[in-house]
């Protein structure tokens, strides 16, 4: 397919002086016609779309997957994108987001069409980014780290789990964990961003889900927060899920883009979010780092101590200990990153990637088990959570969010939330 501006000349349609591109508006809109029409086929592919229903497809029976066609209508967008790239202030800014989204576009057609690529090459396309490769001896050391510790004798995992395994939340006491733990979270950012007043989330538990929490946006800020069962879940989950699911995590991040671009700028491509696409390693990433933005400290500690162990009927007996095990814990996740590219690279079964979980990501083998069905569906979009965090971490931290800032840091975090931010922004510390 021809750009709509080459398909004119062809046709010999005389331009107008003030007629010589296609709209950013007209490109918006096609971005999120085609990205709809992938999801046709592509279920997993539209994460959210609340926008215009005259930009749905029309219901008819599925053709084979038009990969070809697909494909040159995301190419024929980004011609049109090109003469808008290097503009100044927003206009380009608005270009480059759509352009690298329709790369990944392009990326996710092939994937879903059967034709693979590398782990790293697939990451970069998707999401914007190859995360670090780390060897075996660097998650030894960090394992090895914690021996001093952890309580007991036998192996690190298995001591890990035994410390753990004191604070499951019993399932009767998950409702009213959670939505203690999502109030608190909600307070704590009202107090730093004024939200919409008609805001609303819905907290469903559900079973047979890849995902421990997923927030489906809904438009009209609006979420269904849903958490899944299948696992134990531990007590830092309810405050970890809490956030990112909800305050300041991907509730207030959709809401505030809903907001901000498509209600106050008429952007309706904010209205549609393609789940491949880089918009994830923004979302995901600001989701978890935002988790210590409103438990800053010691607060997540804290709160687990006075108020959500008490009320799941748990001992706080070494919560302080358990708590300083999972910060360290926090730097063995990049291991879910070494077990996806060996997957996808074919460099790794799964029994190799069940012992890296257990041993490194210090998983029961249930949690393994779990992430793993996670990569084989989700595939490179593991890295959004780890290096996402990172890259979000070091921006924020970068401009001056420091902890020992807080007004500053609420500051940078909600702006990344409000704005159309390329992965590529996120290693320019200006």
């Amino acid at each position: 397919m021809v750009s709509y501006i080459l398909l004119l000349h062809l046709t010999g349609y005389a331009f107008p002086a003030h007629c010589q591109q296609v709209s950013l508006n007209d490109i918006a809109r096609h971005y999120v016609k085609l990205g709809l029409a992938i999801g046709v086929y592509d279920t997993d592919f539209v994460d959210a779309y609340y926008g215009p229903d005259s930009l749905r497809p029309a219901k008819e029976a599925k053709s084979i997957f038009p990969k070809d066609d697909f494909l040159r209508r995301a190419k024929s967008l980004q011609d049109d994108l090109s003469i808008y790239l290097n503009k100044p202030g927003d206009v380009g800014q608005r270009a480059r987001w759509l352009n690298q989204q329709l790369t990944a576009y392009q990326r996710r057609i092939r994937i879903f069409a059967g034709e693979f690529s590398s782990f790293d090459t697939e990451s970069k396309e998707l999401f914007g980014v190859a995360a670090p490769e780390y060897p075996e001896s660097y998650f030894k050391k960090l394992v090895s780290d914690l021996d001093k510790l952890l309580p007991g004798n036998g192996d690190i995992p298995s001591r890990f789990q035994s410390l753990a395994s004191r604070f499951v939340i019993p399932v009767a006491k998950l409702d009213t964990v959670f939505k203690t733990a999502i109030a608190e979270s909600r307070k704590r950012t009202n107090a730093h961003y004024v939200l919409p007043g008609q805001e609303h989330f819905t907290l469903e538990f559900v079973k047979n889900k890849s995902w421990s929490g997923y927030n489906w946006y809904q438009g009209n800020y609006n979420s269904l927060i849903q958490i899944n069962t299948d696992i134990q879940i531990f007590i830092e989950r309810a405050i970890d899920v809490a956030s990112h699911e909800s305050y300041p995590g991907h509730h207030v991040y959709n809401m505030l883009l809903e907001k901000n671009l498509y209600r106050d700028k008429d952007q309706v491509e904010i209205s549609f979010y393609p789940l491949f696409s880089p918009q994830s390693l923004i979302a995901e990433g600001s989701a978890n780092y935002g988790i210590d933005v409103v438990f800053p400290g010691k607060d997540k500690v804290d709160f687990a101590k006075k108020v959500l162990l008490p009320l799941a009927g748990l001992d706080t007996t070494g919560i302080e200990l358990y708590f300083q095990v999972l910060a360290l814990k926090g730097r063995l996740n990049f291991v879910r990153n070494e077990v996806g590219r060996g997957l996808l690279n074919k460099t790794m079964d799964e029994k190799e990637a069940l012992r890296w979980l257990m041993n490194y990501g210090l998983n029961n083998e249930e949690t393994a088990n779990k992430s793993i069905g996670f990569i084989r569906k989700y595939r490179s979009y593991v890295i959004n959570y780890n290096y996402g965090l990172e890259l979000v971490k070091n921006y924020i931290e970068g401009k001056g969010g420091l902890v020992t800032l807080p007004a500053k840091r609420w500051e940078l975090f909600g702006k990344l939330l409000s704005e159309q931010v390329c992965t590529s922004d996120l290693f320019l510390n200006k």
